[in-house]
């Protein structure tokens, strides 16, 4: 058996109180024990966040060149270790390989563009309506960032959350889910190899229960990111807002690619197929709804049938799309199948298991027609390769249909008719619209997050958008 990884608290590298561990399993065969962490306790967590209000004043004193040069020499590390660092995501979580590639490399990028980032950081100089004065800004962190991140983007999310929170000064504590937490320990181990100061980064693995809520309760903690389901979400924003503290949420969707009369069908196809089942549709972007004109429906669903049919299903390592990450995730998914059967929806593709891939928590891309849009697969988020294909006659229709969810994280619309598609940006209810392309994958230096139950849509994450979280204004009157 592996022997367990260790939390990360004030510098150093702990074991629970408990004694206890988690273990963590491949998911293409469950019967592998790939990693084993910490179980933790709240006086685990407790002792980090003790560990991180110790260093916050410290770190806020440091130059911002001087926090960028540790963030800089972080990313050459993760740099120099991309390929043990993608063995370990996909023994985790289960990616297909060049997904988590990229995974990693998005993580390395986004190191490198807060190291360039911290050395701007300052303020704004203004016209006093006097001589004699200076009036100006300066931008100050909030203190203590508490960072709860999912199993979906192990890696990738941990360093778009901590990488600004460290860029402006903040002293950190981060709960990585315990399906897949190794990516964001390895986080830990470029940090502390590049000289970051003791408990300016503490990374606690174990149960939300324990760790998160401890986090969240603490009267040291001054800010929350969190990126996970909806129910949690909530509840972890208003534990967050009722204590006092700045709160940033960013969970579930239910994104539709809305396919126009213009379309081309296997374009649209390619472009659903890609953003439905890559990442073996464990993403909050994922597009889980088709919504397709009449005139190309039935060409649509003939090809996209043809795209899911074609994915090779394996490990990550071997094939295109790699399994769910776990048991429960994949018998939430096999469930919604079910209840699209009963509710009256057609399976046109998938809706199984491979009978050739032993015990791994593997699904086929699943695609279902006659889809009408009040049917549970049409309203509730899946997080699973499963497509629902509704048909519409009008342009009109289709975005009533595409806005008539409780979320509303990303869109897109694949259309031949340019005042179609800037029409779509303006009637989309999503905080990401995309005109001709999937709704998954982003861009690092813009902003991210959603509107209704996908987000709190007080704060997005992502390039300055990321800064101004972690940072507070002051505004000075300088008179000499």
């Amino acid at each position: 058996m592996p022997d367990a990884n260790k939390n990360y608290v004030g510098g150093a590298w702990t074991t629970t109180e408990t004694g206890e561990t988690l273990d963590v399993v491949n998911p293409a065969d469950p019967s592998e024990v790939v990693a084993r962490y910490q179980q933790s306790s709240s006086e685990d967590a407790t002792e980090a966040v003790e560990a991180a209000a110790e260093a916050a004043d410290e770190w806020a004193a440091t130059p911002g060149p001087e926090r960028g040069t540790v963030l800089r020499e972080a990313a050459k590390i993760l740099d120099d270790k991309k390929d043990e660092l993608t063995d370990e995501l996909v023994a985790e979580e289960g990616k297909a390989r060049p997904e988590a590639a990229g995974e990693v490399q998005r993580a390395i990028d986004i190191f490198y563009y807060y190291a360039q980032k911290a050395s701007d950081l300052g303020g704004n100089r203004k016209s006093p309506s006097a001589a004699n004065k200076d009036l100006y800004t300066v931008q100050e962190p909030v203190g203590v960032a508490a960072l709860i991140t999912p199993w979906n983007y192990p890696i990738a999310i941990p360093a778009w959350k901590l990488a600004p929170a460290l860029a402006t000064g903040n002293a950190v504590v981060l709960k990585p889910a315990s399906v897949a937490p190794g990516p964001a320990v390895s986080l830990a181990e470029a940090l502390d190899e590049a000289g970051l100061p003791d408990g300016v980064l503490n990374v606690v693995t174990g149960p939300g229960s324990e760790v998160a809520n401890t986090f969240v309760e603490a009267d040291e903690v001054d800010a929350v990111s969190f990126t996970g389901s909806s129910q949690v979400g909530e509840m972890v924003y208003d534990q967050a807002t009722d204590n006092g503290k700045r709160a940033q949420m960013e969970m579930g969707g239910k994104n539709p690619t809305v396919v126009a009369s213009s379309a081309d069908p296997e374009e649209a196809a390619e472009i659903v197929a890609s953003g439905g089942f890559g990442t073996t549709g464990q993403s909050c972007t994922a597009c889980s709804r088709a919504i397709v004109h009449e005139d190309v429906y039935d060409e649509f669903v003939d090809a996209l049938v043809d795209q899911a049919e074609s994915i090779e299903i394996g490990p990550g390592n071997e094939a295109e799309m790699g399994p769910q990450v776990s048991e429960s995730e994949l018998e939430g998914t096999l469930e919604y199948i079910d209840i699209a059967e009963e509710e009256g929806a057609t399976l046109a593709a998938g809706g199984g298991q491979p009978d050739d891939l032993g015990d791994g928590y593997y699904v086929e891309p699943t695609v279902f027609t006659d889809v009408e849009r009040d049917y549970r697969i049409a309203q509730e988020e899946v997080f699973g390769p499963v497509v629902a294909v509704i048909k519409v006659g009008s342009y009109e229709e289709g975005v009533e249909v595409a806005n008539d969810v409780d979320y509303g994280l990303s869109s897109s619309i694949v259309t031949d008719d340019h005042s179609e598609a800037k029409q779509f940006i303006d009637d989309s209810e999503a905080g990401v619209v995309k005109v001709n392309e999937k709704t998954t994958g982003l861009e690092l230096h813009v902003p991210f997050g959603g509107f209704k139950r996908s987000s709190s849509e007080t704060w997005r994450e992502q390039g300055d958008a990321g800064i101004d979280f972690y940072t507070i204004s002051k505004t000075v009157y300088d008179s000499y």
